[in-house]
């Protein structure tokens, strides 16, 4: 890659440790988020509550105007405080451990690709102890009927 940083948006549910998305750009702003969260609304509904950091993307106008709009409340964790959002803490420390430490990105797309590969052995494969030593989201047989047809076919 060229040197130049890439950001990373994680949404986290809390409840059931599953990464809802993981959004890889070079700047992510306020809109950015706001199609993050749509995503993942529509894919597994509103949420009671979403607990933020205080980035300038996050506290935009827009934004708390489309979380007021759309139902859930918001809660920002102060600066400096990471441990009142541990889960995502947590998350982001394995992120970083299993996966941006173990790779060489040679571009934005290969970032996204295998960043993307990795969110989704960490929902469907990786066990975790808050869920009794089970993945978040386990493979289950019709994804792999789903799948199996795809592979073969790439071969």
């Amino acid at each position: 890659m060229t040197g130049r940083s890439l950001r990373i948006l994680t949404l986290i549910d809390e409840h059931s440790r599953a990464c809802r998305r993981l959004k890889v750009a070079r700047r992510i702003n306020s809109l950015s988020v706001i199609e993050a969260l749509a995503d993942a609304v529509c894919m597994h509904g509103t949420p009671e509550h979403i607990c933020c950091d205080d980035g300038l993307e996050i506290i935009a106008k827009a934004l708390r105007k489309w979380v007021a709009k759309t139902g859930p409340q918001i809660h920002y964790i102060a600066p400096g405080s990471p441990w009142e959002n541990g889960y995502c803490e947590s998350f982001n420390g394995k992120l970083r451990d299993e996966c941006l430490r173990q790779e060489i990105f040679y571009s934005l797309r290969d970032a996204q690709i295998v960043i993307g590969l990795w969110r989704n052995t960490c929902n469907r494969v990786r066990p975790h102890s808050a869920l009794g030593n089970r993945p978040p989201a386990p493979v289950i047989f019709p994804d792999l009927a789903f799948r199996l047809p795809m592979a073969a076919a790439l071969q």
